[in-house]
């Protein structure tokens, strides 16, 4: 989608600090960091929300978690611990409306996160 911010950024269109990409997803550093690592991992596919996840998506997002993971080992944050967000819709705070998972860790998490 031509007006959508990660659709840009996966079309190269925008820059931004790219970590990982392979053949379905994408990940980079935010802009508005909210700790010390917080990377977005968004798949290629534009789906506006997790609430528009088809059967057909099943595979990517099990990919997409794969990915997550393997992120965080990288980052150094796997073992003491962080936290995975998606936000669905504007009441939950979502901004931007292409899928997007927040990889956060690197400082201590409260809960509840607010």
């Amino acid at each position: 989608m031509s007006d959508c911010l990660f659709c840009r950024i996966v079309s190269r269109e925008i820059p931004s600090d790219i970590v990982y990409e392979d053949e379905l997803v994408i990940a980079f550093n935010d802009i508005n960091p909210q700790a010390p690592v917080h990377m977005l991992v968004i798949p290629k596919k534009h789906i506006p929300t997790i609430a528009d996840l088809e059967d057909a998506d099943r595979d990517l997002f099990g990919h997409i978690h794969m990915v997550i993971k393997d992120l965080a080992r990288q980052e150094g944050i796997d073992e003491k611990g962080y936290r995975v967000v998606v936000n669905c819709r504007e009441s939950a705070g979502q901004s931007v409306f292409h899928v997007h998972f927040h990889l956060l860790g690197g400082r201590s998490l409260g809960w509840p996160p607010g």
